[in-house]
């Protein structure tokens, strides 16, 4: 069994800005050696010849035609809008 020091769940807890009570870092300890070993199973694994998989289920997306279903508006949008110059909304500066 792998196991993490409590100093470094402490450690570990203090980088991610989370506060962990003294008394309860041995839980910890414990939980986090068992997600440790967990993966350390999982790298043992012989995955050789195993394809990577996007989905478990041997199913094809069904495609839709790439076509615009929206009319194009822009010009009621930008006959309404403040400032606009060559199509492009213009905004006031905000960084100096």
């Amino acid at each position: 069994m792998s196991t993490i020091s409590e100093a470094e769940v402490q450690k570990v807890a203090h980088l991610a800005r989370l506060a962990i009570p003294a008394d309860q870092t041995a839980a910890y300890v414990s939980k986090i050696s068992s997600i440790i070993d967990l993966v350390a199973q999982l790298s043992a694994i012989d995955t050789e010849g195993v394809e990577p998989m996007a989905h478990p289920l041997d199913s094809v997306q069904r495609l839709r035609e790439d076509v615009a279903t929206e009319t194009n508006h822009r010009e009621a949008y930008q006959a309404v809008a403040p400032e606009v110059e060559d199509g492009l909304y213009l905004v006031p500066k905000v960084i100096e």
